[in-house]
């Protein structure tokens, strides 16, 4: 079988680390030249480099294709001096067009998982993808039934690879590193560690009978939801590399981009109370929160296709998140400093005050604390990433902090729904949603009457309820 991922730690380490000592040599002879008057050899240079590291992480799939999609949603302009720009705009190419694989690849793929030929399994399958993205690629089908289906093929090898990357999560804080040092910004101390929580959710990834189960958890969760939208999975068309799901129509990130403001500002409330909505009512965070996993309806609902990587967050650590968003709206700073403490963010005996670590809190939910509505702009993707990840001035909190591991998906899902709502400069009542699911006030959108109805007819608790006794 051809078009598999090469495998192995030093074979799959071997172009990108090659690529980047290169153009690191690169970099410095760029500014030399800019130096002696040649103008602009700096920004050349890097839009070469930039155009090269998402070809070869196209190629190479796995951790560091996810990573490069992950930066590819950050605001560029919002970065350090913005000389991530080209970094940026170069990388958004893997938001949903990454190389695919040939299409024999992929009938082989289905008719060895499935035990099947294809025309057993569907009445009709469009070899051309219609998404291709970090671990496999996606094709339109139908079901002998008349049913529309998307059916997602692993990549022939993936597996392994993400078992090769995982022993590099270096090389991919080395790629981190690089890419930002074009923008004149210092990222957060251990992207080591950041690289291994990546890298350890997007091996869940490869098991599609565990995404399985996320979908129908989900889908569980949201039935009868009015604007959420959850796939239904179609069992005897699935198993290890190969997962069927009913299609969602809508539109795709970039057509939604150009639609309505007011549709867009609906589906950004939507996008919250989602995300935010599993976590306050059932302890689950969808860790993946990318515009490519979503289809918005022109109905203004929006559908969520992805779930290989999802959180199950614990009571404690939960009540805690919730309770520290809270305390930091009321302004109640000496609770906001021992939620952060019994988070693990802080020591008991750090010498970050409590007035620090309330003013590094209210970076993080400045929208909130605003006058409201609010516009989401890319000055909401500055806030979130100087608070979370550039830590250029000496007196930047996380000088102070340490990241806790369950902290370190919290950070890339926050950055990731804010970049979102950015991207589609979203005005929303931010505070009230938060308030309305957390259950200290009744809604008053639209939206969040009708959601409010659905968690009591459910009988779901609120975010500020207790799980465990309910």
């Amino acid at each position: 079988m051809h078009d598999s991922l090469p495998c192995g730690r030093i074979r799959r380490a071997m172009p990108l680390a090659g690529f980047t000592a290169r153009a690191a040599g690169g970099r410095m002879v760029a500014a030399l030249q800019e130096k002696a008057g040649d103008t602009g050899a700096v920004g050349r240079f890097h839009a070469r480099i930039a155009e090269r590291y998402a070809e070869l992480l196209g190629h190479s799939k796995g951790v560091s294709m996810k990573a490069g999609q992950m930066l590819s949603m950050l605001d560029a302009s919002s970065i350090g001096s913005g000389g991530f720009s080209p970094y940026q705009k170069a990388l958004t190419r893997l938001q949903a067009d990454a190389p695919p694989m040939d299409p024999a690849v992929a009938t082989a793929v289905l008719r060895a998982d499935l035990g099947r030929p294809v025309g057993e399994v569907f009445a009709q399958f469009t070899d051309e993808p219609i998404a291709a993205a970090s671990i496999g690629q996606v094709h339109r089908a139908v079901l002998h039934d008349g049913r529309q289906v998307a059916v997602k093929i692993q990549y022939p090898g993936a597996a392994r690879a993400i078992r090769d990357d995982l022993a590099n999560a270096e090389l991919l804080a080395t790629f981190f590193r690089f890419a930002t040092s074009a923008a004149g910004t210092t990222m957060q101390p251990d992207l080591r560690q950041a690289a291994r929580e990546l890298s350890a959710r997007i091996a869940e990834e490869t098991d599609y009978q565990h995404e399985a189960v996320n979908i129908t958890t989900f889908g569980e969760l949201y039935r009868g939801h009015p604007f959420i939208r959850v796939p239904e999975v179609i069992d005897d068309a699935s198993n290890d590399r190969v997962l069927t799901m009913t299609y969602l129509e809508g539109l795709d990130w970039s057509a939604a981009q150009r639609a309505d403001q007011d549709l867009k500002n609906t589906w950004a409330e939507v996008i919250v109370r989602f995300v935010m909505g599993s976590f306050r009512h059932a302890n689950l965070f969808h860790a993946d929160p990318h515009p490519a996993n979503f289809c918005f309806g022109a109905d203004g609902t929006v559908g969520f296709v992805d779930f290989g990587s999802v959180a199950a967050v614990p009571e404690c650590q939960r009540r805690n998140k919730v309770a520290n968003v809270r305390a930091t709206l009321d302004g109640r700073k000496r609770d906001v400093r021992e939620l952060l403490v019994n988070m693990g963010f802080i020591a008991r005996d750090s010498t970050l005050t409590a007035d620090e670590a309330y003013a590094w809190m209210t970076e993080l939910v400045y929208e909130l604390l605003v006058p409201q509505p609010v516009t989401y702009t890319h000055v909401a993707s500055l806030r979130a990433i100087r608070a979370l990840i550039d830590i250029r001035p000496p007196s930047h909190p996380f000088r102070r902090m340490s990241i806790p591991d369950d902290s370190v998906l919290f950070s890339r899902i926050n950055l990731s729904m804010t970049a979102i709502l950015a991207a589609l400069g979203a005005t929303i009542h931010a505070r009230a949603i938060f308030d309305d699911m957390d259950g200290v006030a009744e809604p008053i959108t639209q939206l969040g009457k009708q959601h409010a109805a659905w968690v009591r007819k459910r009988g779901l608790p609120w975010g500020l309820d207790d799980h465990d006794h309910r």
